[in-house]
């Protein structure tokens, strides 16, 4: 156990050892704001705008059908999920939380 635990201590040690190492690229004062900025160009190749969708869209992004909301419910009870993988969904549901 003892030996288990030093060699956890010099693990973790290495790696914060690693971790703190200053890299010679990186300059050691302050990252000027001219460094930081990126054209629009490179910007919009990875950073994607969402498209504008209806209101129908939307609702049915945030909120799951009642069927939905029953497949989940047998998912999460395993004795559910593993007779609904066996007889079907219908009949499992109806046995363990009464009819839909």
């Amino acid at each position: 156990m003892r030996s288990l635990l030093a060699l956890l201590i010099m693990t973790l040690t290495l790696a914060v050892l690693c971790y703190c190492e200053k890299d010679p690229k990186e300059p050691s004062g302050p990252i000027s704001t001219d460094s930081i900025k990126i054209k629009k160009e490179v910007a919009n190749a990875f950073v994607k705008r969402q498209k504008r969708s209806s209101l129908y869209e939307r609702y049915f992004e945030y909120y799951k059908s009642p069927m939905e909301q029953m497949h989940e419910r047998c998912e999460n009870y395993p004795p559910c999920d593993y007779l609904s993988d066996q007889i079907g969904f219908s009949l499992a549901y109806n046995r363990f939380f009464g009819r839909y």
